[in-house]
């Protein structure tokens, strides 16, 4: 038995497990994994790489919204107009599934930790260069630099936690871990706050760098390879190829999944300023005050939902959000009073939010250990850059009618087609990534 899997190592094929996904339909071929026993095993082995993989993601989108609260900002810095500065944010975009396929098929073939380690440095290296870029033809490069660089954190970072966690807190964990992105956000308002309007933009960027190299140096010290890559993996890029190829089903499945997720947390998230500065006529700092009160129920519903997952199963739990997020949206896009809005606002948050906070626990339970590090990854990296058409549509629907009516109806859309999606998939979820 030895020697027949030596053999296999060199020949580039996939170590044996019995994909999740089968080649002719849509359907689980077999689970090789066990449910988790009742004693909860200590969180040495997994809690370095969970931090891990949720600092890089709450990196990832203080970074992001550091460009978005600074636009106007850099763009007077380098003589641009608005139209001009949202190019960075489409650089960024658009080539966020290169970074997921280059730092995904590294992280199959090698292990978790390599390009983990690899997309922090990048990314300090990145982020303090932003802040001494010289033009705005060196910031746009280095924009879409940083794309590839997030591109590739989500799924490595997914990955190498969700495989190291214990089951049976895989979804409460995967919330806490989706949700880094929404502290993110909240990190990257308070230091917009209270540094720029004193010492201007370029110092934001200063402050990603060193806590960047010191996840790199938690991931070096103290996390290990999990036990699904180090049994599965492939022994080369052609093997794992093979695999790839193999599960393209799959892949096409995670694409329009997480396309429909996208749309449901875009559609409800992008235009909603304007739609306060134009209905509401609130700007500024009250507005920021709201999106702030609403990202603190995004935080809770990724909590809450994911420890819900759990229990119920991660499909049951995600359609029961997003359709809480459906029987929300007449009170969050035509509420009558001011309190009425702030409730609308974070209870559309509470479940939109609430609904990703399984997603991690739910493709890594739907993905072969072989191919986890790509597949989540390159398929949300597409999803999203498919996604990202909806605020126009929205804004373009709004020309004709009102934010409202525009923010409604896509809603309602994106909702369904977000159930559908989901319900199109296969739950397996609390099985032992580790064997």
């Amino acid at each position: 038995m030895g020697a027949h899997r030596d053999r296999r190592l060199h020949t580039g094929e996939i170590l044996p497990r019995p994909p999740l996904i089968s080649d002719s339909s849509f359907e689980a071929s077999s689970i090789t994994a066990s449910y988790v026993s009742s004693t909860p095993p200590s969180p040495g082995p997994w809690l370095g790489a969970f931090v891990a993989g949720m600092a890089g993601w709450t990196l990832d989108g203080f970074d992001f919204f550091l460009v978005i609260l600074s636009l106007a900002d850099i763009g007077r810095t380098f003589g641009k107009s608005i139209p001009h500065m949202a190019l960075t944010a489409w650089a960024t975009l658009a080539l966020r599934p290169i970074g997921a396929f280059l730092f995904g098929s590294i992280a199959d073939r090698y292990g978790r930790r390599v390009p983990m380690v690899a997309n922090l440095v990048f990314f300090a290296v990145i982020e303090l260069a932003c802040s001494f870029a010289p033009s705005f033809t060196m910031f746009i490069l280095l924009r879409a630099l940083f794309g590839i660089v997030m591109g590739g954190q989500w799924g490595v970072g997914v990955s190498l936690a969700m495989e190291k966690v214990p089951s049976r807190y895989r979804g409460v964990l995967s919330g806490l871990l989706q949700q880094g992105y929404s502290l993110g956000f909240l990190l990257a308002a308070g230091a917009y706050f209270f540094i720029d309007p004193k010492y201007g933009w370029r110092p934001l960027f200063y402050l990603g760098s060193i806590p960047a190299l010191a996840v790199a140096a938690l991931v070096i010290l103290r996390v290990t390879e999990s036990e699904a890559w180090i049994q599965h993996h492939a022994s080369s890029f052609r093997g794992l190829g093979r695999a790839i190829r193999s599960h393209w089903k799959l892949l096409g499945y995670f694409i329009v999944f997480m396309m429909s997720m996208h749309m449901i947390s875009h559609g409800t998230q992008d235009l909603y300023p304007t739609f306060l500065r134009k209905q509401w006529r609130i700007t500024g700092k009250e507005a920021a005050e709201l999106t702030a009160i609403s990202v603190l129920g995004a935080i809770f519903g990724g909590l809450l939902i994911g420890w819900i997952s759990d229990r119920t199963g991660r499909r049951r739990a995600m359609v029961s959000a997003i359709a809480g997020a459906l029987l929300c949206i007449p009170l969050w896009a035509f509420a009558q009073t001011p309190g009425l809005l702030v409730l609308g606002a974070v209870l559309m948050q509470f479940f939109v939010q609430g609904a990703w906070g399984v997603v991690p626990a739910y493709v890594a339970e739907l993905s072969p250990d072989a191919v986890r590090g790509t597949l989540p990854g390159l398929g949300n990296q597409i999803g999203v850059l498919i996604a990202g058409g909806l605020p126009f549509l929205e804004a373009t629907l709004a020309g004709n009618s009102s934010y409202s009516i525009a923010m409604s109806i896509s809603a309602a859309v994106v909702f369904c087609l977000a159930i559908v999606m989901t319900l199109a998939g296969r739950g397996h979820n609390a099985i032992e990534l580790q064997t």
